[in-house]
């Protein structure tokens, strides 16, 4: 079973059990959850439900595990040639880090094993 959610401007294909980096929430606690409400698509015991843009009634729960989660550090220079100027910055994504914990979508079965 999956479902493929929106965040922000993003969207990510989710599981139960997955470990997802999303963009960084200030309002994000470490053992709490976040709810998603805007599912875009969700499949499960062999049926699909497609939103026209959303599911209505569809949410997906995530764990917080890390509420501030660093990404790789990137370096941006700018050189002027023949000029002797050059101009040098930096950037560094924060996130949160989530595990997503359950699917609820209104009429599609969970496929037992």
């Amino acid at each position: 079973m999956f479902a493929i959610i929106e965040d922000g401007s993003r969207q990510y294909r989710v599981a139960p059990g997955e470990k997802l980096s999303i963009d960084y929430r200030r309002d994000a606690e470490e053992g709490g959850t976040i709810t998603f409400d805007r599912v875009l698509l969700a499949n499960g015991g062999g049926s699909s439900t497609i939103g026209a843009p959303l599911i209505d009634g569809a949410t997906v729960t995530a764990e917080v595990l890390r509420a501030l989660d660093k990404g790789q550090k990137l370096e941006i220079q700018k050189l002027r040639r023949r000029k002797n100027s050059r101009r040098h910055t930096g950037h560094r994504q924060k996130y949160t880090t989530v595990q997503v914990t359950g699917l609820n979508v209104p009429g599609l079965e969970e496929k037992s094993e």
